[in-house]
C-alpha cells in the first residue's frame, strides 16, 4: 500500500489568458551559489517512517535564494534539494527537475519514495527535486499546533446544510488567523512566480543551459509559469495532469467536484464488477457508503487515541480516488469502517493530510492555501461562495460540501494573477499529458492549457487516476520517455488507451 500511495502522491488539490509581461532574463551580475551535496538524513516513507538505508547515488543539498527578488535586502531562504545520479554517466543528458504537485508537496520526500518509477529516465538524467519555498524543509509554512491541525482536518462536511457550511467557514477563518500569527513574514513571497524564479536559479546551479522538467498536477502550473518567464531556457518539458491556471474559483470548484464524483462512480462500478463488499449494485454500494458517512457524523469511530470522523473518512475516500491502484484498498477500508474498524480509512486520510504516526504534520495542509491564495487575486464574496456551494452539492453532496470553502476569502495577504497568465510561445516544444478519468485535474483543463501555452502538444490517457505517467500505462510512459530522452514530440491528438 505504501507504493500505491507513493504513486498517488505524484498528484497529494481552468477562455485563455495571454500574458503581456516581458519574460524574465537572467540578472546580470547575479552569482548563483554552488550546491553543496551531502547525505540525506531526514527522508521519510509514505507511512511516516524513515528509510532503512540510503540508496547509493542519492544526495541532498540546499540552494540559497532571495526571499523577495525585488527587494534582496529582506534576506534569503534555503531550498532543500535531492539528487539521484544518472546510472549511465557517460551518456548523461543533464538534470531532470521534478515537481510532484500539491501545491505544497515535498519534492525531496516524493522523489526518494517514487524514484523506481523513473528508472528509465535515470539512465541518462540526474533526477532532481526540491521542496519549494514555503514547503517543509524550505522555510515551510506552519499554522498552529498539531492539535490545531487535527481539529481542522477532522471537521465534518456533511450534512450539506448551511449550519455545516458555517462551521467550515469559521474553521477556515481560524486557520487563516493562525497562519497570519505564525507565518506572516513568509506569506507574501510564497507564490508560484517566485518559485519559478527559484527554479531558474536551480537550473543555473546545476550547470544546465536549459531546464528539463517533469511537472505533475500543480507542477504543471509551475512549469507553465517558468516557460512563460524563461522561454529561451526551456529544454524538454512535460506537464502531466495539468491545471488550467485561468479558471475562476467557481469553475475550479465545480469541475473538481464533478471529477471526484465521476471517479467515485467509476470506483463503485469497478467494485461491483469484481464482487463488492459494499453492495451488489452500484446503487446499493453508494447507499451503504453514504449511510456510513452519515453514521460517522454522529458517532465517530475510535482508532487508538484518535477518532475517525466523517470529515476524515471523506478525505480518506478522496485520497484513494487519486489512483486506480488504491481502489481495492479503499473497498476494504470502507467495509471495515462499516463494521467498526476505522484504522484503514484514517491511514488513507493521513496520507493526504501529511500526518505521521507520532501526530506531527508536514506543511502540506498549510503550504497549499499559502501558495494557492497568493496565486490569485480573486477573493469570492459571500454571494459567490453561496452560489458555488449550492451548485456543487447538486453535483455531489459528498464532495461538493468540501470544495466550496473559499479559504482565500479569509487569507491574510493579497494575491496576484501572475501565475494565472501563461504563454510560452518561442520556447522549445512542450508536452502536455491529460487523463480522461482524472478526478483532481479534469481532462478539459489539458486542452485548455495546451492552447494557452501556444507551442504544446497534447497527449491523452483514456484511463483513470490523477497523473498519467504514474498510472504505469506503457503507452504513456513510452511516449513521455521518448520525448525526454530523444526529443521526439508525439503527433498531435495522439491518445493512449487504458491497459
Amino acid at each position: 500500500m505504501r507504493h500505491v500511495l507513493a504513486a498517488a502522491t505524484l498528484a497529494v488539490s481552468a477562455t485563455a489568458c495571454v500574458s503581456t509581461a516581458t519574460p524574465d532574463t537572467e540578472p546580470k551580475g547575479v552569482v548563483v551559489d554552488p550546491i553543496s551535496w551531502g547525505p540525506c538524513t531526514d527522508i521519510v516513507r509514505p507511512d511516516g517512517e524513515p528509510p532503512a538505508r540510503q540508496e547509493p547515488g542519492v544526495r541532498c543539498g540546499k540552494l540559497t535564494v532571495p526571499l523577495d527578488y525585488d527587494n534582496p535586502d529582506l534576506g534569503t531562504i534555503d531550498l532543500a534539494l535531492i539528487k539521484i545520479a544518472a546510472t549511465d554517466q557517460s551518456r548523461r543528458l543533464g538534470s531532470l527537475v521534478f515537481n510532484f504537485g500539491g501545491p505544497g508537496g515535498s519534492g525531496v520526500d516524493t522523489l526518494a519514495q517514487a524514484a523506481k518509477m523513473f528508472d528509465t529516465l535515470r539512465t541518462r538524467y540526474d533526477l532532481v527535486s526540491f521542496d519549494p519555498r514555503g514547503v517543509d524543509r524550505s522555510s515551510g509554512v506552519r499554522c498552529g499546533s498539531n492539535a490545531d491541525m487535527d481539529a481542522y482536518v477532522e471537521l465534518n462536511t456533511l450534512p450539506p446544510t448551511q449550519k455545516t457550511r458555517e462551521a467550515g467557514r469559521a474553521a477556515n477563518q481560524r486557520f487563516a488567523e493562525l497562519c497570519k500569527r505564525d507565518a506572516s513574514r513568509l506569506l507574501p513571497y510564497i507564490g508560484t512566480g517566485n518559485t519559478a524564479r527559484d527554479m531558474d536559479r536551480l537550473r543555473a546551479a546545476l550547470g544546465d543551459a536549459k531546464l528539463n522538467y517533469l511537472g505533475m498536477s500543480y507542477g504543471t502550473q509551475l512549469g507553465a509559469v517558468y516557460a512563460t518567464k524563461y522561454p529561451n531556457k526551456v529544454g524538454r518539458v512535460v506537464l502531466d495532469a495539468p491545471l488550467d491556471p485561468s479558471v475562476t474559483f467557481r469553475q475550479r470548484t465545480l469541475a473538481q467536484t464533478r471529477g471526484f464524483q465521476q471517479a467515485y462512480e467509476s470506483f463503485l462500478k469497478d467494485c461491483v464488477k469484481e464482487g463488492c463488499e459494499l453492495g451488489d449494485t452500484v446503487k446499493a454500494a453508494d447507499a451503504n457508503v453514504m449511510r456510513l458517512m452519515y453514521k460517522l457524523v454522529d458517532k465517530p469511530l475510535r482508532v487508538g487515541n484518535r477518532r475517525l470522523t466523517q470529515g476524515l473518512a471523506s478525505t480518506g475516500l478522496a485520497a484513494a480516488l487519486y489512483s486506480e491502484g488504491a481502489w481495492p484498498f479503499l473497498e476494504t477500508a470502507l467495509a471495515q469502517a462499516d463494521k467498526g474498524r476505522g484504522d484503514a480509512l484514517i491511514y488513507l486520510a493521513d496520507s493526504y493530510t501529511g500526518r505521521s504516526k507520532d501526530g506531527t504534520y508536514t506543511t502540506q495542509m498549510s503550504s497549499f492555501p499559502a501558495i494557492t491564495c497568493v496565486d490569485s487575486a480573486e477573493r469570492p464574496d459571500e454571494g459567490e461562495l453561496t452560489r458555488t456551494w449550492k451548485e456543487a452539492i447538486k453535483i455531489s453532496p459528498l464532495f461538493g460540501s468540501e470544495g466550496a470553502g473559499g479559504i482565500c476569502t479569509s487569507w491574510p495577504v493579497a494575491g496576484n494573477n501572475e501565475a494565472r497568465k501563461v504563454n510560452a510561445k518561442g520556447s522549445a516544444p512542450i508536452l502536455v499529458v491529460g487523463g480522461k478519468g482524472d478526478p483532481a485535474t479534469p481532462y478539459q483543463w489539458a486542452p485548455s492549457l495546451t492552447r494557452q501555452l501556444g507551442n504544446a502538444t497534447l497527449l491523452t490517457y483514456e484511463g483513470q487516476g490523477h497523473g498519467s505517467y504514474s498510472s504505469g500505462n506503457k503507452c504513456i510512459q513510452s511516449m513521455v520517455n521518448s520525448f525526454l530522452l530523444k526529443g521526439k514530440v508525439p503527433n498531435q491528438d495522439v491518445a493512449c488507451a487504458a491497459a
